[in-house]
């Protein structure tokens, strides 16, 4: 194809409204076809120790898997990513943001802890600089202008795993609940428990609450796990991630030998855990044990659609690992922009770019497509995933939609 007729081509795809999936297919020659603007800077936040930081680090190989695929340019322009560490609290997510922004970024991205998100609101607002927030949201955050979400709001996962179990339990059914204290946890259970109907008697019992520990041991749940299955569950919905979904899911299954069924959002086996989880749910024969683990997420590495198969393909070549659900926000994060600023002309400021942002319409995205709706949050699917074998290794294999939500 010469030259001329591949600009061609790239301008008929943009009439026709498929930029996201020619994005999501660049190859370094169309890359290079298309005009280059004046280089631009983008602000990275995520924390940088602490129990999120292997959260923060897939949120940022998920934006340097797009910048990869599509010439480390954004909307035509080259890209310096600057990173900041968010810390973990407001004052220190001030400071990441104000730093930020004594650089001159275009547009800010990133943020793992839902209450540091809450706690750079005024920072973004009064800034007039674009926040594309790639984590968790606290359904508390409303009423902005500058704060977009390519994740979903915290309440999101329990309303969709409600909705599909209260149909399918059965009537003798019994579901305890147990999750860590802290805001972002309540969002979670108050979303399952009002979607599910707070009075349904197959909820037993008000919530067990468990310490909040960045790093427990394999006693910290001891207590709080047999308070639960002294009210006799047949199931169990939680709500753990990282180093607590780890020891939580051994204490339950080895050290109690609860083989009942376990129901919670997808966190709690993204990531590295199922690795970590394998001596607990394979038996001496590699056959997994007594008792299924379902959870429900917005993303699942294994969808079959083009967007994934490129973004999850590209991601394993470089990082010899699936892609979590932060890695595909923060995918979709770059995504956005790169529309975004495509759209607000070849000398974009802050404020054309919020403006392009809610103009840029369907996400041709891993997930499925998505669109923001009038909060500034995805309206996407929800998946019902199950813990087991594919092939060799265990997974968290999908096993149909089940929501739409946003």
């Amino acid at each position: 194809m010469s030259q001329m007729n591949r600009r061609r081509a790239l301008q008929l795809l943009a009439a026709l409204g498929t930029t996201g999936l020619a994005a999501g297919c660049a190859t370094e020659d169309d890359s290079e076809a298309r005009p280059t603007g004046a280089p631009i800077r983008i602000g990275l936040i995520r924390p940088e120790s602490g129990p999120g930081k292997q959260v923060g680090q897939d949120m940022a190989n998920g934006f340097d898997t797009y910048l990869a695929l599509n010439g480390q340019r954004l909307g035509g322009h080259p890209v310096t990513l600057e990173v900041a560490d968010e810390g973990d609290s407001a004052k220190t997510g001030q400071a990441a943001v104000d730093g930020l922004l004594k650089k001159g970024v275009l547009a800010l991205t990133g943020v793992v802890d839902s209450q540091v998100l809450a706690g750079v609101r005024e920072d973004v607002e009064r800034a007039r600089v674009p926040l594309v927030a790639s984590n968790a949201s606290p359904t508390s955050l409303q009423s902005v202008v500058y704060i977009w979400r390519t994740s979903y709001v915290l309440d999101e996962p329990g309303r969709a795993l409600a909705d599909y179990l209260k149909v399918r339990l059965p009537a003798s059914s019994r579901i305890a609940i147990v999750a860590p204290e802290g805001a972002a946890s309540l969002d979670v259970v108050q979303g399952f428990r009002r979607q599910f109907g707070a009075d349904d008697k197959r909820i037993v019992g008000e919530p067990i609450w468990t310490t909040a520990a960045a790093n427990p041991n394999d006693s910290t749940y001891r207590y709080d796990i047999r308070q639960a299955l002294g009210r006799r569950p047949t199931a169990i919905f939680c709500n753990f991630s990282g180093k607590a979904a780890i020891e939580f899911v051994r204490q339950l299954r080895l050290r109690e030998r609860w083989a009942g069924n376990v129901y919670a959002p997808g966190f709690l086996t993204e990531g590295t855990v199922l690795s970590e989880l394998r001596g607990t749910l394979v038996d001496q024969r590699d056959n997994l044990k007594p008792g299924t683990i379902q959870t429900v997420l917005n993303y699942s590495a294994d969808l079959n659609n083009n967007a994934n198969r490129v973004f999850a393909g590209a991601y394993r070549k470089k990082y010899g690992v699936q892609p979590t659900t932060y890695a595909m926000a923060s995918y979709d994060a770059a995504q956005v922009l790169d529309k975004a600023i495509g759209l607000a002309g070849p000398e974009p400021t802050p404020q054309q770019v919020n403006l392009a942002l809610g103009k840029i319409g369907q996400i041709d995205s891993p997930r499925g497509v998505w669109q923001f709706n009038q909060p500034r949050t995805p309206q996407q699917k929800w998946y019902l995933r199950r813990v087991q074998f594919d092939g060799r290794l265990l997974s968290n294999v999908t096993i149909n939609e089940i929501a739409t939500l946003g």
